[in-house]
């Protein structure tokens, strides 16, 4: 852990002392801002921002760029500061959502977290999201202070999602999700459009940000997603395994509606017919659930933590559509 020393007085209300962190061997490779938000906690990230800006929070007596890796023995000086009550976010996690997660353990060990997302919560908190699941977490286990999402679910997307507990383990998801993608196993399901042809198995249309929306072209980035069909529903609708191969952006959303079999319940990507006969059969929210994750260890084992389809798929799946 990263040890601190605190100089100078700090008067009552909202005042932070001055201190120095200095950097060990757990925390080096991360990035500079994202340590400080971590560690000073209460300090808007505003703050934190315009001081490295300004050249007043100096990493081993220099200016840094928010961006810098950090090393081992790196000495951060923070200097003391005076934070309005205004400026501090009150973005205190809802007690609803504390109670909505409280259940959601699948997997603990010493290096992470593994969660069954539900749909309808978002990862972080964003622009109107007030908190997410990290910031709950956080509140639920404070004696985690290092605790980050170790990959991402869409807000509507339900299922399996890890956590790491420090940094050395983040950097060992991350490893593996960029450049050992083939070694980490992500497996969803899905209830798709139509009958999904058996013959076709793989997806690997690249994919390019437009603004909002990911679509299918040529010239943007690799994108692979593998699928085979589990369940047929008549002929209007599948239940597909889907196992991704690389992590773009709204990857299997894209991909399958591309191929002409969009997800159920998808308000950007899907079928507006679809998703209103879908609706009229008590089918809510997105039909996309991240079932089975499996994380290779350094001991050659595979964690494999999987979590259950939700129950209210089971009476759309009967429905026949």
């Amino acid at each position: 852990m990263a040890q601190e020393e605190a100089t100078g007085q700090g008067g009552a209300g909202r005042s932070e002392q001055a201190r120095t962190i200095t950097v060990d061997s757990e925390h080096a490779g991360r990035r500079l801002d994202r340590f400080l938000r971590s560690r000073l906690k209460g300090v808007p990230a505003g703050l934190v921002f315009k001081l490295l800006r300004q050249g007043r929070l100096r990493v081993n007596g220099r200016k840094e760029q928010q961006g810098y890796r950090l090393q081992t023995g790196d000495v951060i000086d923070v200097p003391a500061l005076r934070i309005d009550d205004a400026a501090v976010p009150r973005g205190a996690v809802p007690v609803s959502l504390i109670d909505q997660l409280r259940g959601t353990v699948l997997h603990e060990d010493q290096d992470l977290l593994i969660i069954d997302k539900p749909a309808g919560v978002a990862v972080h908190r964003g622009t109107d999201v007030s908190a997410g699941v990290i910031e709950a977490f956080r509140q639920l286990r404070p004696g985690l202070p290092a605790l980050e999402l170790g990959h991402r679910l869409d807000r509507d997307t339900s299922g399996v999602l890890a956590m790491a507990k420090s940094p050395s383990a983040l950097r060992y998801l991350h490893t593996l999700l960029r450049e050992r993608e083939d070694e980490i196993e992500r497996h969803y399901l899905a209830v798709v459009a139509g009958s999904w042809p058996s013959e076709i198995e793989v997806l690997d249309a690249p994919l390019r940000r437009e603004d909002a929306r990911v679509v299918a072209d040529a010239d943007g980035q690799r994108a692979e997603t593998r699928v085979c069909v589990k369940q047929r529903i008549r002929d209007r609708a599948t239940l597909v395994g889907v196992r991704l191969l690389t992590g773009r952006k709204h990857q299997i959303r894209v991909h399958l509606q591309h191929a002409g079999h969009p997800i159920a319940g998808d308000d950007r990507y899907g079928d507006r017919r679809f998703n209103h006969r879908v609706a009229r059969l008590g089918g809510s929210g997105l039909h996309l659930h991240a079932e089975k994750l499996v994380i290779p260890r350094a001991d050659g084992t595979d964690l494999v933590v999987t979590a259950p389809m939700p129950p209210r798929w089971e009476q759309l799946l009967k429905a026949g559509l």
